[in-house]
């Protein structure tokens, strides 16, 4: 019973410091929970929590405010993530359902997240580990020039163009070109870009010799498009909330701010999810790898296509954070990426 009512007071601590930035002392918990104890017990709890190194003084003052550990605690003990109101989902639909493409997707998120949290949000492009192909489409344009359309799993599409010597408006031209068609679709569509790609080296030797510089041009069009989704590229948005929550970092945001230019660090912050769709990461403080973001705390998860995750998005900001609602967000909005990439 005593566990339990140190949690209910670690729980009331974590509030009151999250809304109030103050540190809280235990006339402040009397009069704000209804904790049904004595004030010489909150004290003694208080007193038991500080032992723990779940709760520290910052200075002289009678007040407490949670430490790393103590986030940690009280993150681990939530029992379920506070589900978001029907408006909320309503309004976070409405907004992704807008967009025209995977950029347009991406763009959204992070501000729609930026907005909701209140934080940094941060998203990663699908990866090319784990995309792979829907649909390669062949579009004649005119004669001699050949549009090759590469649709991905994720929504992306990447469009090159290729000449040709051959007459593909002809009634041969037009065969070729839907046996090519056919023939990329059977090799590449539903594989990983990386295995797709390897698959289709041998295509050309598939054909009459006669058509083979048609279709080697196909596949090197294809290849170059492969090669430009390789690159691992995150979007951020809400950077300037950071100068709301000027006295939660105890030097400066300067470490902050260089840690959110250097991508790969970012990369390896939502590299870190797993398998499971609906689950958050949280990591607090001194728990996050790179010195420059010890002072922050960063909730992620991953989004993808029906159940394969392809990439991560998350929030970045202050340990002081509303971990319940932030975690919420980012699982909601996840989700709603997640349908919008598989529809």
């Amino acid at each position: 019973m005593s566990e339990e009512r140190r949690l209910a007071v670690l729980r009331a601590i974590v509030q009151d410091y999250v809304q109030t930035s103050e540190p809280v002392g235990s006339k402040a918990l009397l009069g704000r929970h209804q904790l049904g104890v004595s004030a010489a017990t909150v004290r003694n709890d208080m007193a038991a929590l500080e032992e723990e190194g779940l709760i520290s003084a910052p200075h002289t003052s009678a007040g407490r405010v949670p430490t790393d550990l103590g986030y940690r605690v009280f993150v681990d003990k939530l029992s379920t993530v506070k589900p978001m109101s029907p408006a909320e989902r309503a309004a976070i639909a409405q907004f992704l359902e807008g967009a025209v493409d995977l950029d347009d997707v991406v763009d959204r998120t992070v501000r729609l997240l930026a907005t909701l949290t209140r934080q940094v949000a941060v998203m990663q492009y699908p990866s090319l580990t784990r995309s792979s192909v829907r649909h390669v489409e062949l579009v004649p344009v005119g004669a001699h020039r050949l549009m090759v359309v590469l649709i991905v799993n994720t929504g992306r599409v990447e469009q090159r163009v290729i000449e040709s010597a051959q007459d593909l408006a002809s009634p041969d031209g037009e065969r070729l070109v839907a046996e090519i068609r056919a023939r990329l679709n059977a090799d590449a569509a539903g594989r990983p870009l990386t295995e797709a790609s390897a698959q289709l080296q041998s295509l050309p030797s598939r054909f009459e010799p006669a058509d083979r510089d048609v279709v080697r041009a196909v596949v090197r069009a294809l290849d170059d498009a492969l090669v430009e989704e390789r690159e691992e590229r995150v979007v951020l948005a809400g950077t300037a909330n950071l100068a709301r929550f000027g006295t939660d970092f105890p030097l400066t945001i300067g470490p902050v701010l260089e840690a959110l230019e250097e991508h790969v660090v970012l990369l390896k912050l939502l590299g870190t999810m797993g398998s499971d769709s609906d689950a958050v990461a949280v990591r607090i403080g001194h728990e996050n790898p790179h010195q420059g973001l010890q002072a922050t705390s960063v909730v992620s998860t991953g989004y993808g296509t029906g159940r394969d995750l392809v990439a991560g998005l998350g929030v970045l900001g202050p340990t002081r954070m509303d971990y319940p609602t932030t975690m919420a967000s980012v699982r909601a909005v996840a989700r709603y990426v997640s349908e919008i990439l598989a529809s």
